[in-house]
């Protein structure tokens, strides 16, 4: 008995890996697809093996995974496709999906845009949240125009973070570069079908009352701009909106394609949640919800690993300086 339970607790902490990749742009299995395996670990995804889908889009790695979490990642037409697998799941019948890609939007669409502006002293801190819905069954990736392109004033340009996120994915940090014309960067990452989430962050030197600058490069999409209790924004073509009732941040909804709005105050939205008692919350998600409804729901898993992942990528930024 004893001799079982041993070879039952191996055969539980390495365990094989097995399954298929589906296309489901065409609705049939991926022949000839190559999918590789990692081991996440503190030091991040170390690559075990690599292989390739047989005629019938399966695929098998001979040897065993010892337990812990892995991730599997298909590169195909482009972009890549992954598929965590936590401990204790199954890792055998595994199905990791893909999709033809093409670099005209089709189906993809950018949905819904927020603004968030914080005047802080000297400061100005600024968070955009671009969500991207993809109803279709193609991937849309354009590598050379960028599936994202935003503007972002010259005296912020070095401090830029970016971080994206694929449906069903964590949030990542991306590189942007520039577009051409001046202050306007573009973003290579693909939108799967499914909800996409890219966060931009910077900041600028401000003194209060300022003007910020921004600019629209998708026409018809719901613009909104937020800012604190205790901070007020106007200007032409600027609409208010009713304020949200827990923490009393205002709301503007912007539709020019360049506009220019007065900023006077000074306030965070972090600094209001904490002195309610909601002590390190992710200062955008507070109004994410009231704004975005559904997709604000969808991806809520992630927010406090976004919000975590922005401070450490300061805080490096900061050390290195």
């Amino acid at each position: 008995m004893r001799f079982l339970a041993i070879w039952v607790s191996l055969a539980t902490a390495f365990a094989a890996v097995d399954g298929t990749v589906q296309n489901r742009t065409t609705g049939k299995p991926q022949a000839g697809a190559m999918v590789l395996l990692f081991r996440m670990g503190q030091a991040g995804p170390e690559m075990l093996a690599s292989t390739k889908t047989d005629a019938e889009g399966r695929f098998s790695f001979a040897q065993a995974v010892q337990e812990g979490p892995h991730l599997l990642e298909a590169p195909y037409a482009g972009v890549t496709y992954n598929l965590m697998l936590p401990p204790g799941t199954p890792t055998s019948g595994l199905q990791l999906e893909v999709f033809d890609s093409s670099n005209q939007p089709g189906r993809a669409r950018l949905a819904q845009h927020m603004v968030l502006l914080e005047p802080t002293g000297q400061q100005l801190n600024v968070s955009e949240v671009f969500f991207f819905s993809n109803d279709g069954n193609l991937s849309y990736h354009d590598p050379a125009n960028g599936t994202l392109r935003f503007f972002v004033p010259a005296a912020a340009k070095d401090s830029v973070k970016v971080m994206a996120q694929a449906p069903g994915g964590m949030p990542v940090e991306r590189a942007s570069e520039p577009a051409g014309p001046p202050d306007v960067y573009k973003l290579n990452f693909a939108i799967k079908p499914g909800e996409t989430r890219i966060d931009v962050a910077y900041a600028m030197p401000f003194t209060s009352p300022g003007i910020f600058s921004g600019r629209l490069f998708a026409r018809g999409v719901p613009t909104r701009l937020a800012a604190p209790a205790g901070v007020t924004l106007s200007g032409e073509g600027l609409k208010a909106l009713p304020p949200e009732a827990n923490t009393q941040a205002g709301f503007y909804e912007v539709s020019a394609a360049e506009y220019q709005v007065n900023v006077a105050g000074a306030g965070s939205l972090r600094a209001a949640t904490e002195d309610a008692g909601d002590e390190g919350g992710p200062a955008i998600e507070q109004i994410l919800p009231r704004v975005y409804d559904r997709l604000a729901v969808i991806l809520v898993v992630a927010l406090v690993a976004l919000a975590l992942g922005f401070a450490l990528l300061y805080r490096r930024g900061e050390q290195r300086g």
